[in-house]
């Protein structure tokens, strides 16, 4: 089971780091070139064109084929322009299939991974019972439904995934102080450093 554990892990470390951050190479590339392109258009349409009478001596002056070939010259940058955003659409496109693809299968290894810390943690770490509850014979059994250390280190997780910037999980009732003490002292959960009252996960995947 926790060599199961191990391959879940490492795979889901080498898919969530290395490949993502191929795929932000890549995105980041292709935003670099949009907005170079994005410029360069907003550039031209400041431009106000200088528009030539076609008088009868302008004609002349011109000439057939120097007229062509200013034709074919406009033509040729709409066709290059419209094939460069065509690609860049295309690219956009392919990435984000990819990206799409990856993050479902990081999905499918983390769920892997929970499933089986999940097993690992009903049978070895239990709800405690009455008699682990109370240990004074005068102090009243709190209502309080206690949660497992699997629900609980599935909050912790949650919430680092979810909410990066603040990963601090509130202490409730709910949480077995012997279970938030473990956490702590094995240095799978960390305290709040001013606030003792919230915990949250070690960023083990950093």
């Amino acid at each position: 089971m926790w060599k199961d554990m191990e391959e879940c892990q490492n795979k889901l470390s080498l898919t969530g780091t290395e490949t993502l951050t191929d795929l932000n190479a890549k995105l980041s590339l292709l935003i670099m070139q949009v907005k170079c392109l994005t410029a360069e258009l907003s550039q031209w349409q400041k431009k106000t064109p200088e528009i030539i009478p076609l008088t009868e001596d302008v004609l002349l002056t011109l000439g057939k084929e120097e007229f062509q070939k200013l034709r074919h010259d406009l033509e040729m940058v709409l066709s290059t322009m419209e094939s460069k955003n065509e690609k860049l659409k295309e690219d956009l496109e392919r990435i984000f299939n990819e990206l799409k693809t990856k993050l479902l299968k990081v999905k499918e290894y983390k769920e892997k991974l929970l499933i089986t810390l999940g097993e690992f943690l009903e049978d070895h770490f239990p709800l405690p019972d009455g008699s682990v509850k109370k240990k004074k014979k005068n102090i009243q059994e709190s209502p309080v439904q206690l949660i497992t250390l699997h629900e609980m280190l599935e909050i912790l997780i949650n919430r680092l995934f979810d909410v990066p910037h603040d990963p601090y999980v509130k202490i409730s009732d709910s949480f077995w102080p012997p279970y938030v003490e473990l956490l702590l002292r094995n240095g799978i959960a960390l305290r709040h450093p001013e606030d003792p009252t919230q915990v949250r996960l070690e960023a083990f995947h950093q």
